[in-house]
């Protein structure tokens, strides 16, 4: 009887490991991965940031990370240096997952351990420091859980998964190149797209996303000031473009204070401004880079208008004209990140269910930052988009922070840190649990 009852239970362990992973044990296993795999990759990923449209190396990790995963075939230079991996499971809707993966021109000052001493020349081939200061490590971390949990799943799902490695959200160009370079001809279109981006306000354990708008518009605009170069001693003999410029730099808060409504969000910010060789010289050139926000394509159009009304009277007002007008141009831009209202109520309410309670927690916009996957996500694209939040600051951190303790930094500083553990379990589980929902048992 013994020996039937061991042969039994042999059996039965045989019969679990040979079994599909179920949806109920997805949080153990992602913590197992975690152990094992995920927490070496971030740390290289960390260690090693690359910048925009220059990810080479990263890109390649990825591409063989998700060639790691059984059924994923992986397409590689998809805009640049962007990586596509289409895992395909029978009939059914498509669901496309993007995670983005630059770093930013920062020396890394966030005393962990493992952090960046990268220094790179960029695309015009200055030489910056380089470190991964908004998260994008975590995130590319997650797709390749997300995939190796789908791989797994596949009888809890069915339709097509598409991969997206986006080079550049930084210069907000990755996604719109990605697609310009057929992505939505060369690859399965999807239904469906979905995103999460860390969020270093947010409490770690928490998800958040909008049922309307998630992320404002944002345009870099870059303006050249053309003077008369003097001594500086002599302002009179020449055009002064950095007096020019002062004028111009306090004038573009009239255009958010006096010309917009006070009901409507906006965003003007002046972040350089170059001019001079030395402090006795007159420039005979100012060069200022400026970022415009706003929540609706409207006031999106009328502070660039603005801008222009601004510099262009400015000028004349000092004695400029024809050619010798400053210049204004827009270089980089992308619209505002809008969610389907009803494809978030049904994943926000999924994942409430599914997750812990409390986990899904309200969503609110405390900044106008900005993000390219709207690309993936424009009206004429009929993709439904949605994406989320995902707390990367342990509840101890901020409570520190509130007491008179360290700052929780705020990303894009060279202090930016977030804990990657649960950013990246969380985003992996969630994620995984979102696109099961939308390609379940359960008519999309």
């Amino acid at each position: 009887m013994k020996l039937i009852n061991m042969l039994r239970t042999t059996a039965a362990i045989l019969v679990a490991l040979a079994a599909p992973a179920r949806a109920d044990d997805l949080a153990a296993s992602i913590k197992a991965d975690y152990d094992k795999s995920l927490a070496v990759m971030w740390d290289d990923f960390h260690r090693n940031p690359e910048l925009s449209f220059m990810e080479v190396k990263t890109a390649a990790k990825m591409a063989a990370n998700l060639r790691g995963v059984p059924g994923v075939v992986v397409t590689e230079k998809v805009g640049g240096t962007g990586v596509v991996g289409v895992l395909k499971n029978g009939a059914g809707p498509t669901v496309l997952i993007r995670a983005d993966m630059d770093g930013l021109p920062l020396e890394e000052k966030s005393g962990l351990p493992n952090s960046s001493k990268i220094v790179m020349a960029n695309r015009e081939g200055v030489v910056q420091p380089v470190m991964h200061a908004c998260g994008h490590d975590t995130h590319i971390t997650a797709l390749v859980e997300t995939a190796r949990q789908l791989s797994t799943r596949k009888d809890a799902w069915h339709g097509t998964v598409v991969f997206i490695v986006q080079p550049a959200e930084e210069r907000i160009g990755g996604a719109k190149a990605m697609v310009a370079d057929g992505l939505y001809k060369r690859f399965p279109k999807p239904d469906y797209a979905l995103a999460f981006h860390v969020a270093a306000e947010l409490e770690a354990g928490r998800i958040a996303a909008s049922e309307t708008i998630q992320y404002s518009s944002s345009d870099s605009v870059e303006l050249v000031i053309h003077g008369v170069g003097t001594h500086g001693a002599s302002p009179q003999l020449g055009k002064d473009p950095v007096w020019i410029g002062a004028q111009i730099v306090t004038a573009l808060q009239g255009v958010i204070s006096r010309s917009k409504s006070p009901l409507l969000p906006g965003v003007i910010t002046v972040g350089t401004f170059h001019a001079g060789t030395k402090n006795n010289i007159i420039s005979d050139r100012a060069d200022l880079g400026i970022t415009v926000r706003a929540n609706d394509e409207a006031t999106r159009k009328d502070l660039i208008a603005g801008i222009r009304q601004v510099v262009d009277g400015i000028g004349r007002a000092n004695g400029l004209s024809g050619k010798d007008l400053p210049e204004v141009t827009v270089t980089e831009s992308t619209p505002t990140t809008i969610n389907d209202t009803a494809l978030a109520r049904r994943l926000n309410a999924s994942l409430a269910k599914s997750l812990p309670p409390g986990t899904v927690v309200p969503f609110v916009q405390k900044n106008m930052g900005a993000e390219d996957f709207a690309y993936f996500v424009q009206p004429d694209t009929g993709v439904k988009g949605y994406y989320f939040q995902v707390g990367g600051t342990p509840k101890a951190w901020i409570d520190a922070a509130a007491n008179g303790g360290p700052p929780i930094a705020g990303h894009h500083s060279p202090l930016f840190k977030i804990a990657p553990e649960p950013t990246i379990r969380l985003g992996s589980e969630a994620m995984t649990r979102a696109v099961i929902e939308l390609l379940g048992p359960t008519p999309a």
